[in-house]
């Protein structure tokens, strides 16, 4: 195709319409060709089903169609293929509709809740600049009439007011590079340096962790679903965590399971997760419910992540504001008490 890529919110979507037609007992060809008819809208997807259609009516699997259609992750990909093999094609469907579903819904929670402090950051800028192009420099302005020249006592408390912008100023505008620059890089091949870098902030450390878990969970659960057995499962869970902290966990558990333990039983005895979700899973491995309970995991996790997001913007919005008042009051204060003075000496 043309590199482009359906978004999480397409591809749930996408396996959600494929797995009811495929609980309905529609030929798969005829599935994709009843999709396609059904948008007619353009875009990356309608041009993938022009692609699967014709591989689909030449009889290859759905796996086969959608990696030539190019639009879909190679993790979905793989799924599918997994769940044909095993005969689980319409549970791994279903299965990946909802984890595609989470990513987006925990992409979109991550994206507001850090949208306000980067908005509050820039208000911040745009206030300290107005304060040193048009508020301070009227008040001297104000002063050199007033007196022919700045007295000294006023032109001290006029220089600390530029100071505490300045100062400010470039508090924020490194703060401000330093997000713009960690975001690029965030997208870029470098994630991986940075993710290590935010891991040694105790806050942001925590997040990350319960990122990788979320993202260990849904996608253990999706393998799961498709037919694998656990130890692969476990394995190829653990690439998409994208967290060393949980992956070194996670290795850990693999070796008991090499000795003969259960996934419930390795996790809970290495304490992958917190002992209350241990305990979850083991009795649903134990009463043959696991992939229920994974998925109930699952949105514990997110709902966890999306907390402690919460928690930190909590924190640094009162600080932000904290800053924008204290540096404008101060600076306020500091070029009004030399009109004060004089009026006193007037009156």
């Amino acid at each position: 195709m043309r590199g482009r890529k359906l978004d999480s919110l397409g591809v749930s979507a996408f396996c959600e319409s494929m797995a009811m037609m495929v609980q309905s007992g529609i030929q798969m060809d005829e599935a994709v060709a009843l999709l396609r008819s059904g948008r007619g809208q353009g875009g990356c997807l309608e041009e993938g089903l022009v692609v699967m259609q014709a591989e689909t009516e030449a009889g290859k699997g759905l796996s086969v169609a959608m990696e030539k259609a190019g639009i879909f992750p190679e993790y979905a990909v793989r799924m599918v293929a997994a769940g044909e093999s095993a005969g689980r094609l319409e549970d791994v469907l279903f299965q990946l509709a909802r984890y595609y579903a989470d990513q987006k819904t925990m992409t979109d929670k991550l994206r507001n809740s850090v949208l306000y402090p980067v908005a509050m950051l820039g208000i911040i800028i745009v206030v300290l600049a107005v304060m040193l192009t048009m508020v301070l420099p009227a008040f001297t302005d104000v002063y050199d009439n007033l007196t022919g020249s700045l007295a000294a006592s006023a032109y001290a408390y006029v220089q600390w007011a530029y100071v505490l912008c300045w100062a400010a100023m470039g508090v924020m505008l490194v703060l401000a590079l330093v997000l713009a620059a960690g975001f690029a890089l965030w997208n870029s091949k470098k994630r991986g340096a940075i993710e290590g870098l935010l891991g040694r902030v105790p806050a942001c450390g925590a997040i990350l962790e319960s990122l990788g878990m979320f993202r260990f969970t849904a996608a253990l659960s999706t393998f799961l679903a498709s037919g694998q057995m656990q130890d692969i499962a476990v394995a190829e869970s653990v690439k998409m965590t994208s967290c060393r902290a949980v992956e070194e966990k996670v290795d850990r558990c693999a070796r008991r399971m090499s000795q003969g333990h259960g996934i419930a039983q390795a996790a809970y005895d290495e304490g992958l997760f917190e002992p209350v979700y241990g305990r979850m899973l083991l009795a649903g491995e134990r009463s043959g419910n696991l992939e229920s309970v994974l998925r109930k995991l699952t949105g514990l996790l997110a709902e966890h992540c999306s907390n402690l997001v919460e928690r930190l913007v909590g924190i640094v919005d009162p600080v932000l504001s904290g800053i924008l008042m204290l540096t404008v009051g101060l600076s306020l204060l500091s070029i009004m008490l030399p009109l004060i003075g004089m009026m006193n000496a007037i009156g």
